[in-house]
């Protein structure tokens, strides 16, 4: 997720990069919450649809992300997203943490836990997740005053790397899609 926050890693002051990234938490963990209390039974009891049309349909949503990573790197992603900074914590929520794969996640772990420790998994992966990238923008901001250049040629480079992985995830998604609705 690091590489999709990085143009506001780059951008947006310490300050501001932790309040969106608090409010983005808080709204992607009740998501998260949620799914992992109401289960499959919110896609086919509410939705009225099949899980597996949840991962084709988002397979393709993250497989579109990657290629636009690929080809035109970060700027895809600030596209995406827009720039008011007054809406950043949900458009950070969904689709970069509320995602197909994280919503399968919640699903899994609500079905295979119990809720207490549902809740335990969730809140401590958030933490972990948070914490990793308060640490992310604090080296950033060191290493930017020292290595400006060197540090967007190796941003540019693992982002396009990291689009290689999300589009193969993507794809993936799409398979047990289909594999799971024949």
């Amino acid at each position: 997720m690091s590489i999709y926050l990085l143009d506001l890693i780059q951008d947006l002051d310490r300050g501001t990069f932790f309040k969106v990234l608090f409010r983005a938490t808080l709204i992607s963990g009740s998501v998260f919450l949620v799914f992992a209390w109401g289960g499959d039974a919110i896609f086919t009891d509410i939705l009225q649809v099949q899980f597996s049309s949840f991962l084709i349909f988002g397979g393709i949503v993250i497989f579109i992300i990657a290629l636009q990573m690929m080809f035109t790197g970060s700027d895809a992603i600030k596209k995406m997203r827009g720039g008011d900074p007054a809406h950043l914590s949900g458009s950070i929520a969904m689709p970069f943490m509320i995602g197909p794969g994280t919503i399968s996640a919640s699903v899994i772990t609500g079905t295979t836990l119990s809720y207490p420790l549902a809740l335990a998994a969730i809140t401590l992966s958030l933490i972990l997740t948070v914490l990793m990238l308060m640490v992310l923008k604090y080296a950033f901001d060191i290493i930017k005053v020292r290595n400006a250049d060197l540090l967007e040629r190796y941003i540019d480079i693992t982002g396009r790397a990291s689009a290689l992985l999300t589009g193969t995830i993507g794809v993936q998604m799409i398979l047990q899609g289909i594999h799971k609705a024949l």
